[in-house]
């Protein structure tokens, strides 16, 4: 056998070991800072299953991944949909940079609810590291004016510390009924080291998923605390789990857009 690989001579206090302190302090921040606001979005979510509405979560580009960790989750709610508006969401354009293009162009926002299922009674979550880009700004105006609840989950100090780029000034977190603040720092990156000229490390995908989840999760107590079973669901890799889902499915099929 080979000799046994030398660990750095730095392995006790790494680069990786200042991220996880740098993200654990943020997720304590928003923990703590955001508990009302957390709170009232997941009743919202309640309220809405409990009297027949839907629910969606949009991001564009890495703000999307924390909307897709909610859709077709086991231990989640069958009923989080994704509003889709193509090649925005997620990075998997190319060129990739036509994402951060598109959520800058005026209209396209309109163009996607009216091609959606989303109306009036169901609740739309917007997320949106900086908040300042037209996508996600006409998107909380275009589904309020349609009579949806919005839910925005977005670092308020971009709104503080950077210019909109919609036309008319404002940012997302303008246009909400209910707003999340991610408490993520300008410019999204936690460290700094000798010989790297930029900031590195991004933290907004770790602490925003877990306000998703947060949401998701208060929305589930809520459900059950109004007796109405709430609509989870389970692993396909545990025995039974694809029977159960296709029962919540079934049950749900009229709000669940993404088979």
């Amino acid at each position: 056998m080979g000799e046994k690989a030398e660990l750095p001579e730095q392995a006790h206090n790494t680069l990786a070991e200042d991220f996880f302190d740098a993200a654990v302090a943020l997720l304590r921040e928003v923990r703590d800072g955001e508990a009302a606001g957390i709170a009232a979005a997941g009743e919202l979510l309640a309220q809405t299953v409990d009297e027949g509405g839907r629910i969606f979560a949009f991001g564009a580009g890495h703000s999307s991944l924390p909307a897709q960790d909610t859709v077709y989750r086991a231990g989640g709610l069958a009923v989080m949909n994704l509003l889709n508006v193509p090649g925005a969401v997620g990075v998997d354009v190319h060129p990739a940079t036509l994402g951060s293009a598109l959520e800058r162009v005026s209209g396209l926002a309109a163009a996607a609810l009216d091609s959606s299922p989303a109306r009036a009674g169901d609740v739309l979550i917007v997320i949106s590291l900086s908040g300042r880009n037209p996508l996600p700004v006409e998107l909380a105006l275009n589904a309020r004016a349609l009579g949806l609840k919005v839910i925005g989950v977005t670092s308020v100090a971009y709104a503080a510390q950077t210019r909109s780029r919609h036309t008319t000034g404002t940012f997302l977190k303008d246009h909400c009924d209910l707003v999340v603040d991610s408490r993520i720092p300008l410019g999204d990156a936690e460290l700094t080291a000798e010989g790297v000229d930029a900031p590195f490390a991004p933290a907004s995908t770790v602490v925003t998923s877990a306000v998703m989840q947060a949401i998701v999760a208060t929305a589930t107590g809520a459900l059950a605390r109004r007796g109405v079973e709430p609509p989870m669901l389970r692993s396909g890799n545990v025995d039974g789990g694809h029977d159960w889902n296709a029962r919540v499915m079934a049950e749900y099929a009229d709000r669940i857009f993404y088979r």
